[in-house]
C-alpha cells in the first residue's frame, strides 16, 4: 500500500513526494523534527510535541509554517488517509531551500514534511516483558541537545555500536555521568526512588519524560532529577528508558551486567501501565 504523505501544503502519494536538493535540511541538517505516537487511531500527547516543536524552531530562529490547529488537522488527516491504528507520525521542518551558504537565507519559506509509519503492537511490545540491553559509549554530540534537530548521525552510530555488541541501545556518558540514550531519556530506580538527569542543554527535554515524572509523583514515588554514574546504574534495582515510540521500556542489562534481578522491575511495569492508561484517555 502506498502511503499518503504531506509536503509543503500537499497530500501526495509517497512516490510523488520530493524535496529540493538545495534544502538546508539536506545540506546542513538545518531542521527540527518531532515524532508523535498513534494508539487506537488517536494522537498521544500531541500538545506536548507541538510545544517542543515551537521551542526548537525558536531556538534556531526558524519560522513555523503552520499553526498548532493546522498541524493537528494534518496529523489527523494522515492517520485517516493511511488507516493508522498504532504507529508513528514523523514531522520535519527545515529552513527551506536556498543556494548553499553557511549564513541563514532571508525570507526563505520553510519546508515541512510529515509521514506515517504503521507499528502494530506498539503498546504491547514483547520487549516490555523481557527488557532491553544497553551498552555505554562516550557522548560526542554537539552541545545543544535540548534542540530536537535532524542531525542524528552520532546517535545512529551509537545504535550500530549497540547492535554490534549484541545489545539494543547505548547510554551516553559525559564527564563520568550518563546523559541519555541514543533516542531516549535514561532512568534508574533504587528502592522507591527514580533517578534521571535534570533538564539542561545536555539532554533532550523528553515529552514522555515530563509525563512519566508527573505520573510518578502523583503515584507517590520519589523522583530525583540529577546526574547518575554508570556504576550507580549497574547497582540499581531497576533501569528503564522513555521515548515517544517506546513509552516506558525496562532495561535489564548494562554493559553485560544484569540490572537488579535481570528481569523487568515492578516500578517500571507500573509506570508503563499508568502512562499508557492515562495517555489513551487523553489522546486526541
Amino acid at each position: 500500500m502506498t502511503r499518503t504523505v504531506y509536503v509543503n501544503g500537499q497530500y501526495l502519494p509517497e512516490h510523488e513526494a520530493t524535496v529540493s536538493i538545495f534544502d538546508r535540511g539536506f545540506l546542513f541538517a538545518d531542521g527540527v523534527y518531532e515524532v508523535t505516537s498513534v494508539l487506537d487511531g488517536k494522537l498521544i500527547d500531541f500538545a506536548g510535541h507541538a510545544k517542543r516543536l515551537q521551542r526548537s524552531l525558536d531556538e534556531l530562529e526558524m519560522a513555523n509554517p503552520t499553526t498548532e490547529d493546522q498541524l493537528l488537522e494534518i496529523h489527523r488527516e494522515l492517520v485517516r488517509a493511511n488507516d493508522i491504528t498504532e504507529g508513528l507520525i514523523y514531522l520535519q521542518i527545515t529552513r527551506g531551500a536556498a543556494d548553499r551558504d553557511f549564513a541563514y537565507p532571508e525570507d526563505t519559506p520553510p519546508t515541512i514534511v510529515l509521514f506515517t509509519q504503521a507499528k502494530p503492537g506498539l503498546a504491547d511490545s514483547p520487549m516490555a516483558k523481557t527488557g532491553m540491553k544497553v551498552i555505554s559509549i562516550e557522548d560526542q554530540r554537539w552541545g545543544r541537545r535540548d534542540i530536537k534537530t535532524v542531525q542524528l548521525l552520532y546517535p545512529s552510530m551509537g545504535k550500530m555500536a549497540a547492535k554490534a555488541a549484541g545489545a539494543h541501545d547505548a547510554w551516553m556518558i559525559e564527564d563520568g555521568v550518563v546523559t541519555e540514550g541514543t533516542s531516549n531519556n535514561a532512568y534508574i530506580v533504587k528502592g522507591n526512588t527514580i533517578v534521571t538527569r535534570h533538564l539542561g542543554n545536555e539532554i533532550l527535554h523528553g515529552i514522555t519524560r515530563a509525563a512519566v515524572l508527573r505520573m510518578a509523583k502523583e503515584a507517590q514515588m520519589q523522583v530525583e532529577e540529577r546526574p547518575f554514574t554508570m556504576d550507580e546504574a549497574k547497582a540499581a534495582d531497576e533501569a528503564f528508558i522513555t521515548s515517544a515510540s517506546t513509552f516506558v521500556m525496562p532495561v535489564v542489562e548494562i554493559d553485560g551486567r544484569a540490572v537488579g534481578t535481570g528481569q523487568p522491575g515492578s516500578v517500571t511495569a507500573r509506570l508503563r501501565e499508568i502512562y499508557l492508561d492515562e495517555m489513551r484517555k487523553a489522546a486526541v
